[in-house]
């Protein structure tokens, strides 16, 4: 069932295509997240010593803009962004989203331990388990939707996604649109979890 309201909402939301950030200052996001290179690198792909911190580039700005407004709400804990997000204004939250968009991501690699595995709970689910499919809202390579706030998670750091995954599953992130997240990583194992955590990261 929770797939096909994925498939549902995202192509509702295709007709209306994404949203047009015309306002944006994307030189003006730039100058504003310099400090943001200290965790998420100087050009948005992250830093291979820090995998708990997120790519950022290439991520859709809708999505990225809802996540920094909840970090600044509190409705997303998160002890390093919170204080960060507070200081932003809205316009400062548009054109970061906007800036971090317009840049080229990278893809890193996956684990040949957890292809198979990675591979089935991504682009099939369990039936067993009522496990949607991944692919159902991100897209068979993980590029998301971004007027349904779906984020791209083609090449993110595996320990990210892995802890985001947890997150959902324990309850101690709960921004996620009616509960899809979490009623997913709910029917998880940890194994499983790390598996299409792994797969995604060499997605492309």
């Amino acid at each position: 069932m929770l797939k096909y309201f994925c498939l549902l909402m995202s192509s509702i939301l295709f007709l209306f295509g994404p949203y047009v950030y015309a306002n944006a200052d994307i030189a003006a996001g730039k100058t504003k997240s310099a400090v943001c290179g200290a965790c998420h690198g100087t050009d948005g792909n992250g830093i291979e010593a820090l995998p708990m911190q997120p790519r950022l580039a290439g991520q859709h700005a809708e999505y990225s803009e809802k996540q920094l407004h909840d970090f600044k709400s509190a409705s997303r804990k998160n002890a390093i962004m919170a204080p960060m997000a507070a200081a932003l204004s809205d316009a400062d939250i548009t054109n970061i989203a906007a800036y971090y968009a317009s840049l080229k991501g990278t893809t890193g690699t996956s684990s040949p331990k957890y292809a198979e595995t990675g591979a089935k709970i991504y682009r099939a689910g369990d039936a067993g388990t009522g496990l949607a499919a991944c692919m159902a809202c991100h897209g068979p390579t993980g590029k998301g939707n971004p007027a349904a706030k779906y984020p791209n998670l083609s090449g993110q750091f595996a320990e990210y996604t892995a802890a985001q995954l947890k997150a959902f599953k324990s309850e101690s992130r709960t921004n996620d649109p009616n509960k899809i997240m979490q009623s997913i990583a709910s029917r998880m194992t940890n194994e499983e979890i790390m598996a299409v955590a792994d797969y995604i990261e060499g997605l492309h």
